[in-house]
């Protein structure tokens, strides 16, 4: 059977509980319905997704970075390999029982040397023979002897042979000192007189064919003579055909290579390959250990990667290169921005306070069981998004549903409440600068480029003293991300209100959208709760009269 892709559900940058909540649960509902579905995140997770996570024993979501595939996720071929000992006759024969014309070269931990390919091993054949004497000359004897099938009947290890061969046919003894043959491998037969001049004359090695014997005499002034003998397995014609196969690839790889690694994206991959005119490429991981090889085939048949998108729908808040992905799925309660795919897609976009309560409706809808850990998590979600229900996005919807996850996940609702808004407001050991980016999302209105942060704190009648520390830290990011308008809005649902800080070269909108009493900066907002359906309406307004045209 074939196996599925993947399918990743993510929520938006700078992910909350909300949007990390429902990738889990989505992707859990997906997987029983026989659907291969990985949970993932964008960004690190807040103190109150930790918290809830570990309280409910659920793993951290997969970072995901980018919407395009990475060569680790694409199909490609095995990583067929041989060492630089390998003979390139048994090179040969490992690419034709693998059928690829190619093949690795690594080291005892399988990190990549280099690369050899039939053309390199028809060159051994079909070049100047000036080569293959000179990698002859560098043959071990071991080497000569497997690959003639020979038997080694003596090897002496201050034998020198200078690479060149000859096949000496005419064995008469008056006619051997016609040869040239000193240093040299010769091929001889079953003539012991002949075998023994030839030692005599200064051959490097003797390769003897038809012979099923050695005389003792031809083997002690081989002995003296520091002559290797081999008795081959094949005929002269055949043994002088495979003997310059016998040397190591070593000799021939090619070790200036153009390789890829695994985390590098395969559209990047595919833009290098059109600079080189190799038919197949190497790719190795961080630790340059061979994986597999492609060829612009794999890349052009590589798929898009699946996502399903929740608890947002636009793109500038989704993962990078979104649009280079194949989105099959929105589930959200945001507003619709800028949303557009080149295929149709399920969109489920509903008015209710969480997308957690879309997401447990749907296993209502389809008499899913939904495990108590999966709803106390959902629960959890809930709690966060509508802030206790106190926030104005809150509807009858989230409550009942609550009601239902309280019940499965044998909770009491207030008590879980304040334990997990207990944790959230705990921020003694968060700088402003982290707390900038912790719940953050950005907007492009009219050009506008907006930043909104969001903190739970237990009481915001500490922060005035904090004021200008604050201002700094906001003014740091917006430099930095080159925010137009960056807005920091610290929140208690206790005391049922906020503070709003501003910076940029828009600040002083903040101001308009939610101004001061007189007297005061930073006043407290009071009701004033939700980032969607408060926050950005109200800097939406003075945006649009600014720039609206």
């Amino acid at each position: 059977m074939k196996k599925k892709d993947p399918v990743y559900i993510t929520g938006h940058r700078h992910p909350d509980t909300d949007s990390i909540a429902s990738s889990i649960a989505y992707a859990f509902f997906k997987r029983s319905m026989g659907i291969p579905a990985v949970p993932c995140r964008l960004g690190a997770l807040n103190e109150e997704t930790r918290y809830l996570l570990s309280r409910f024993g659920f793993q951290k979501p997969a970072l995901l970075q980018d919407a395009r595939m990475k060569l680790s996720e694409i199909a490609m071929d095995a990583p067929v390999s041989i060492t630089p000992d390998t003979t390139i006759h048994e090179t040969l024969r490992v690419m034709q029982e693998d059928n690829h014309p190619y093949c690795g070269v690594v080291d005892e931990e399988n990190r990549l040397l280099g690369m050899v390919t039939k053309s390199d091993l028809a060159v051994v054949g079909l070049d100047d023979t000036a080569m293959s004497i000179d990698i002859l000359a560098h043959t071990p004897a071991e080497n000569i002897r497997k690959t003639i099938s020979g038997t080694m009947v003596y090897d002496d290890d201050q034998a020198f042979i200078n690479g060149k061969v000859s096949i000496i046919a005419m064995t008469e003894l008056h006619r051997l000192e016609n040869f040239s043959v000193k240093d040299r491998i010769v091929i001889v037969g079953a003539n012991t007189e002949a075998q023994l001049r030839l030692i005599q004359l200064g051959a490097g090695m003797m390769i003897v064919v038809w012979s099923d014997q050695i005389e003792e005499c031809v083997i002690e002034a081989a002995k003296k003579h520091h002559c290797p003998i081999i008795r081959s397995g094949h005929g002269s014609m055949n043994t002088s055909r495979y003997l310059y196969f016998a040397p190591s690839v070593e000799r021939i790889m090619k070790k200036k290579l153009v390789a890829f690694r695994t985390n590098e994206l395969a559209e990047d991959v595919g833009n290098k390959m059109l600079k080189s005119r190799y038919r197949v490429y190497p790719v190795v991981d961080q630790e340059d250990r061979l994986v597999g090889y492609i060829s612009r085939y794999h890349i052009m048949d590589a798929k898009k990667r699946k996502l399903i998108l929740v608890d947002h729908n636009e793109f500038s808040q989704s993962v990078n290169a979104v649009e280079k992905g194949k989105v099959l799925e929105v589930i959200d309660h945001h507003r619709i921005n800028d949303f557009s795919t080149s295929q149709p897609v399920n969109f489920r976009n509903e008015i209710v306070g969480s997308t957690a309560t879309i997401i447990a409706t749907i296993f209502r809808e389809n008499q899913m069981l939904i495990p108590a850990n999966l709803a106390g998590l959902l629960l959890g979600a809930i709690l966060s998004d509508t802030m206790n229900f106190h926030s104005p996005t809150t509807t009858e919807r989230d409550k009942a549903t609550a009601n239902i996850l309280a019940a499965i996940a044998d909770l009491d609702i207030e008590d879980f409440a304040e334990e997990l808004f207990t944790v959230t407001s705990n921020q003694e050991n968060v700088s402003f600068s982290d707390m900038v980016n912790q719940d953050l999302k950005i907007y492009d209105i009219h050009s506008c480029k907006l930043s909104i942060s969001q903190v739970i704190v237990p009481s915001t009648r500490e922060l005035w003293a904090d004021a200008r520390e604050i201002v700094s830290a906001l003014d740091r990011f917006s430099q930095k991300k080159q925010m137009d308008l960056a807005v920091l809005v610290f929140t208690s649902i206790l005391e049922n209100g906020s503070v709003v800080y501003a910076a940029g070269n828009r600040s002083s909108w903040a101001a308009e959208a939610f101004p001061d009493q007189d007297g005061e900066e930073h006043t407290f907002q009071e009701n004033l709760l939700s980032r969607k359906q408060q926050i950005l309406p109200a800097l939406t307004a003075v945006i649009n009269e600014y720039m609206g045209g």
